[in-house]
């Protein structure tokens, strides 16, 4: 491309995230980077914008070191994405890199993440998208990490895998028909990964919560908490981004736009609405 390239900067973790923070000051040999990302956390909320009809965000310049732009929004980081997709912050960016996620966002957390909704969502607006989610040092349930375990993250050495995949991405060309790389990283010095691999994505993460049920809340008919259940650690096939990551290794997956799945009935699904028409 003609100009230096613009890396749009946004996480699920809020805007004070230290591996939002990493990942930004890694970015910058790559082009220009811009900072947008939500002013609290979002964690869970997959692509989700809000009721736009009713939702009034906010604003705010804020201070990141090294970084010459950076901006907080009182929503989702999808809605992040997506304002910097409309020019609300001038040129639109050329790649959008969500990150670093503290907890691997493989198998079903993939639809839940707001990291990797920061990065569809660039996709659903023809900008390719890189997300970036690390492993924890604690355990982590459906790609999410308890605040307590994050005092051992090497957010370091996610940054530098997600450096070498943003290097390579540009340096070939950027995809016209745009993908979202979504880029899982173990907790471990680079030198003690076991490798990388393209992943195909997994049925479900490493771990995932295996119940819920309702508990009275004390005092107030009719109301209740929600309490849930951890289950137990789940083994995954090599070739899968869960895999990857037990056995210590980067996984690489690329994810595309929702498309349309040919089932027939030899698969079990036949529709006919030539009733509701005839």
């Amino acid at each position: 491309m003609a100009h230096r390239p613009l890396l749009l900067l946004t996480n699920d973790d809020g805007i004070d995230s230290v591996g939002l923070h990493v990942l930004a000051r890694a970015m910058r040999r790559h082009g220009d980077v811009l900072i947008v990302a939500p002013d609290a956390e979002y964690s869970g909320a997959g692509a989700a914008l809000g009721a736009l009809h009713l939702i009034r965000p906010e604003v705010h310049g804020v201070v990141v070191e090294g970084i010459e732009r950076a901006y907080s929004v009182s929503g989702p980081p999808a809605l992040c994405t997506l304002f910097a997709a409309l020019g609300a912050f001038g040129r639109v960016p050329d790649l959008v890199v969500a990150g670093i996620n503290p907890g691997a966002n493989v198998g079903r957390a993939v639809y839940h993440s707001g990291t990797v909704g920061a990065a569809l969502t660039a996709r659903g607006r023809f900008i390719n998208g890189v997300a970036v989610s690390q492993e924890v040092a604690e355990v982590a349930v459906d790609g999410q990490g308890a605040e307590a375990g994050l005092a051992g993250q090497l957010w370091d050495s996610a940054a530098a895998v997600a450096d070498v995949v943003v290097g390579e991405l540009l340096r070939g060309g950027l995809p016209a028909d745009p993908v979202v790389v979504n880029l899982n990283v173990p907790n471990r010095p680079v030198a003690e990964m076991t490798g990388w691999q393209l992943s195909t994505v997994a049925t479900q993460p490493p771990r995932t919560m295996a119940s819920a049920r309702l508990e009275p809340k004390a005092g107030h008919d009719g109301a209740f908490h929600v309490e849930m259940s951890w289950g137990d650690p789940v083994a995954m096939p090599d070739h899968t981004d869960s895999g990857a990551i037990e056995a210590g290794k980067v996984s690489v997956s690329f994810l595309s736009r929702l498309d349309h799945v040919d089932l027939t009935p030899q698969h079990g699904v036949e529709l006919n609405l030539d009733g509701l028409f005839g």
